[in-house]
């Protein structure tokens, strides 16, 4: 079932927590057998006008797919590990994601994802970083 969502993204990095980027925008919802999936196109708030940006949700992963003028694939599973490559204008990076935590609360009429995990670009310092995602079908 495919309905009409407004979808609120919220992320930062815990050493600077009044560094937080929002963006709240329309997208779409659908409602799967085992599983959730909400789309929606990111703005120049977000620095990545011109990207498509997918969510796939399971009971224990959440996949964050983008594709545009930014493209990537990253996956969110609790205590795992993985890494993903993330295509700008600019140039490609490597990112590691380790993901600490992660609660899914979702329903046929949306709900809220939590993700706490670090991440390490190339060979920088990771960064602790807090992600909530938050779907109103």
């Amino acid at each position: 079932m495919e309905k009409k969502a407004i979808i609120s993204i919220s992320s930062c990095q815990m050493k600077s927590k009044d560094n937080i980027i929002e963006v709240i925008t329309p997208g779409v919802f659908l409602v799967g057998d085992n599983n959730f999936e909400a789309f929606y196109e990111e703005t120049e708030v977000s620095g990545m006008d011109g990207t498509n940006t997918k969510l796939f949700i399971k009971e224990d992963v959440v996949i964050l797919e983008r594709e545009g003028t930014t493209s990537t694939k990253m996956e969110f599973k609790k205590d795992n590990s993985s890494v993903a490559l993330y295509n700008t204008p600019y140039g490609m990076l490597e990112l590691q994601i380790i993901t600490k935590e992660l609660n899914i609360d979702i329903n046929e009429n949306g709900g809220e994802i939590s993700i706490n995990y670090d991440l390490i670009v190339g060979d920088q310092n990771q960064m602790d970083t807090d992600l909530k995602i938050k779907i109103q079908a």
